[in-house]
């Protein structure tokens, strides 16, 4: 029994639970942003289940291109650069922040967040990161788990559904 318990350990602290391999697999959570539409659209269970309108990077900022992992979620979160506590009005971050793993940072540098500024939706006004209205992203924070696979794009010539399929989404 100790011995089955010792490998049943081993096994699961070597292997990936989740995500495996670099795509997602089909019916798994799926993001796609559209720098170029300024949209955000969240595939599930081989369906696009709703899409978003974001605020995206301002020039020399730019929302990263490529395929990232979303790595952490917090509730309420602190914004570290002005010492503004979660929860607070004036914080620009507003009430979600989903971070991924764009540029080699640790899911603190670049996220998918709310807004105390929701007239900047549909502009390029950030520091990289994908800005939504409050209500959006905590739509988005109940229904993505830590894991998630997330392509940001600008490319213009392809559906979501299309890119979905291309990514092994549906």
């Amino acid at each position: 029994m100790r011995s089955l318990c010792f490998f049943l350990l081993t096994v699961l602290a070597v292997s990936p639970i989740w995500p495996l391999g670099e795509n997602p697999t089909v019916g798994d959570p799926f993001l796609i942003v559209s720098v170029s539409d300024k949209q955000i659209s969240f595939i599930h269970e081989s369906e696009v289940q709703s899409t978003y309108p974001i605020a995206i990077g301002k020039d020399g900022d730019e929302t990263p291109i490529g395929l990232f992992q979303i790595i952490v979620k917090a509730k309420n979160p602190y914004y570290r650069k002005l010492n503004i506590e979660g929860g607070s009005p004036e914080n620009p971050l507003g009430s979600r922040w989903i971070g991924f793993d764009a540029n080699n940072t640790d899911g603190r540098i670049y996220g998918i967040h709310g807004t105390n500024r929701p007239d900047l939706i549909g502009k390029a006004v950030t520091a990289g990161c994908i800005r939504m209205a409050n209500e959006h992203v905590e739509e988005l924070f109940q229904q993505i788990p830590l894991g998630t696979k997330m392509l940001i794009t600008d490319t213009t010539d392809l559906e979501v559904v299309e890119l979905a399929k291309e990514y092994g989404a549906i």
